[in-house]
């Protein structure tokens, strides 16, 4: 595995495209909201931001890296050459996708950290790391349901919209507003119960208890992306 994830990781740096869309792009958004943390904070609350700080870093970075990583070794017929060794179809899929996920973990870290410096720091850090790792194995989960839908890379650039912008929205409408009102609907969301657990850990207020209770529909999701994965991820290009 260590040896496929390093020479992804090469692959990646090697990639300007990927590299400035997936990762430059989301440092730059996630920057400018923490420097404009006080007009943002007006509008919703600090944890607000650390929502969005965490899905842009994670639906840029890391959803959009595994969808365009997975269609660009398909095409080039590289996802068929690994499964002739000896290597598993895990770990396969574990070493192309460790270095995205390392990068985009060590980007929602060192923003999240930056926030809490110029601003005040989170009530709850061990409740926001558990939103941080459930929001993005839901998002590598999302992630290879969508690869076995996209042809090509150029093809991701169109497959990923509706999800990255899908629950960047979500991020918004459920900060902005929280989830007094239509709380179902907003918790059923992608991404709506991760972001109220962001809020709540970084906003504080909450009972442990109450907040750990939104971890199941952002695990509800991660089963169904699999399910979905499982059914539709391709090894090979279509012919």
């Amino acid at each position: 595995m260590l040896s496929i994830a390093g020479s992804e990781l090469i692959q990646i740096f090697r990639n300007r495209l990927v590299l400035v869309t997936s990762f430059v792009m989301p440092v730059v958004v996630s920057a400018f909201f923490i420097y404009q943390h006080e007009s943002f904070a007006s509008l919703g609350s600090l944890g607000y931001i650390a929502g969005v700080v965490v899905f842009t870093v994670g639906a840029f970075g890391l959803y959009a890296t595994t969808v365009t990583t997975l269609a660009s070794r398909r095409q080039n017929l590289f996802l068929k050459r690994l499964r002739s060794t000896t290597a598993t179809d895990t770990t396969i899929l574990a070493g192309l996708l460790t270095p995205a996920t390392v990068i985009a973990g060590v980007q929602a870290t060192a923003m999240l950290s930056v926030l809490g410096v110029v601003s005040d720091r989170p009530a709850n850090v061990p409740l926001l790391a558990a939103a941080v790792v459930a929001t993005m194995i839901m998002l590598i989960g999302l992630g290879l349901a969508t690869a076995g839908l996209t042809n090509s890379p150029e093809h991701a650039q169109v497959t990923t919209l509706p999800v990255s912008l899908g629950v960047i929205a979500v991020t918004s409408w459920v900060g902005l507003t929280g989830t007094e009102d239509l709380t179902l609907l907003k918790r059923a969301l992608p991404g709506g119960a991760a972001t109220e657990l962001v809020v709540d850990a970084w906003n504080g207020g909450v009972a442990v208890a109450d907040s750990l209770v939104l971890l199941a529909p952002t695990l509800g999701w991660v089963v169904v992306a699999l399910a979905l994965a499982a059914r539709l991820f391709r090894w090979e290009p279509r012919r």
